[in-house]
């Protein structure tokens, strides 16, 4: 269950420490989060659980996620910054 509580800490965890993860995951977050599944959600907050190197390098396309649903959600997040 998505609490108050609970979205404000995901809010909090998109302000990463490279700017190239904030101008991505703030903009995602205030556009897109409310309407993700719950699934989704939860596949973001474990995401943002990860080191920003990995992050910026699956975003960049320098390296592939290896776990399928995160890699996923990297490619939902860089695809709507592209369209």
């Amino acid at each position: 269950m998505f609490t108050t509580q609970r979205v404000n800490r995901i809010r909090w965890a998109c302000r990463r420490g490279m700017l190239e993860l904030d101008v991505l995951f703030q903009p995602f977050f205030d556009e897109v989060f409310s309407e993700l599944t719950d699934e989704d959600k939860e596949t973001f907050e474990r995401l943002l659980t990860c080191d920003d190197p990995d992050l910026f390098a699956w975003v960049m396309g320098h390296q592939q996620c290896e776990d399928p649903m995160l890699a996923a959600m990297v490619e939902t997040i860089v695809s709507r910054v592209k369209a």
